[in-house]
């Protein structure tokens, strides 16, 4: 079960139900991916409210990896979110909620 007092999300991707987390070191990834040069510049590129399908797949990625699961990008991209693109959309932003707090943070 995901604590999302960690940051933990869990959601189904691939036909599983997955958890994800954005640790330090997939902030770390996320940070050099995006060319951000700490963790607030990274935030506000999120809450700019743009995201590309790119975006989705690194960001998804980490979340996994930080969760401890081994996957690819290349794997991420593959994998099936309910609804589609919108569902994709969801994941990230309660996984960006979770990590950085928001209107979906839960508290």
């Amino acid at each position: 079960m995901p604590n999302r007092h960690r940051g933990e999300i869990e959601a189904e991707l691939g036909g599983e139900r997955r958890t994800l987390v954005l640790t330090l070191g997939a902030l770390a990834e996320l940070e050099s991916a995006f060319g951000a040069d700490d963790l607030v510049a990274l935030a506000e590129r999120f809450e700019q409210g743009r995201m590309s399908a790119r975006d989705a797949i690194k960001v998804i990625g980490c979340g996994l990896r930080g969760a401890g699961t081994e996957i690819t990008d290349e794997e991420v991209a593959r994998l099936a979110a309910p609804g589609g693109a919108a569902g994709y959309v969801r994941i990230v932003s309660d996984l960006l909620a979770a990590t950085f707090g928001g209107p979906d943070d839960g508290a």
